[in-house]
């Protein structure tokens, strides 16, 4: 009996730092790793990749195909999550000080938008700025142009079958709809956003699928 003690007792000290070391690992293929802390009571529970909480602190992340899909994919053996990133890659989106926070089932991710970066992400708008945020749904409105004309446009950011869509609000406006975030982990259930210099603070929230 004294020998199991004496087993669970040093797997308690050893085994959170070697998974927190695997996570860094895997984290430093794709940016810059700052922080990494994982916790499990008893630690044994690691040994089948479950864990109490985690937490992940980046200066910069811009993960190849697949690898955001497979840590998402994990966060349901995790009991809760806090994680962040100075500057996150995300598709055609930049986002800076990005958060990620996972409470049973339920992710919240914030970041700040740049103007300068959403333009860069949504080609068909210029001067971008929120102009409402209701019913889990961010109207954005900028300049459009084409064929030499410019207008005013509004455009919706939206959950769409999971993921986070952006459309114009024109007629056939669907055809035009780009992907900002689509993740097979995630079901995106509404989006909100307020006003930050330079641009504007955005929020989702999304349940484990």
């Amino acid at each position: 009996m004294a020998g199991v003690v004496v087993v669970l007792a040093v797997a308690q000290l050893v085994l959170p730092g070697i998974a927190a070391q695997r996570l860094r690992d895997r984290l430093a293929r794709s940016g810059q790793v700052l922080q990494v802390d994982v916790s499990a009571f008893p630690a044994i529970e690691l040994l089948w990749h479950q864990a109490d909480h985690i937490t992940v602190r980046m200066g910069t992340y811009a993960p190849q195909p697949g690898h955001l899909s497979s840590l998402l994919g994990e966060l349901g053996q995790v009991g809760t999550v806090d994680a962040s990133a100075s500057q996150l890659r995300t598709g055609p989106l930049v986002l800076q000080n990005a958060t990620l926070t996972k409470r049973a089932g339920q992710v919240t991710g914030s970041a700040t938008v740049s103007e300068s970066n959403l333009r860069a992400a949504v080609p068909f708008l210029r001067s971008v700025v929120p102009i409402a945020s209701a019913g889990g749904q961010l109207t954005l409105q900028g300049t459009a142009s084409a064929f030499g004309i410019t207008a005013t446009l509004d455009a919706t950011v939206a959950a769409q079958n999971g993921d986070l869509v952006v459309s114009p609000d024109v007629p056939f406006g669907g055809l035009a709809t780009l992907t900002l975030f689509s993740n097979p982990a995630l079901d995106v259930q509404s989006v909100s956003a307020a006003p930050a210099p330079g641009g504007f603070a955005l929020t989702a929230n999304a349940q484990l699928r």
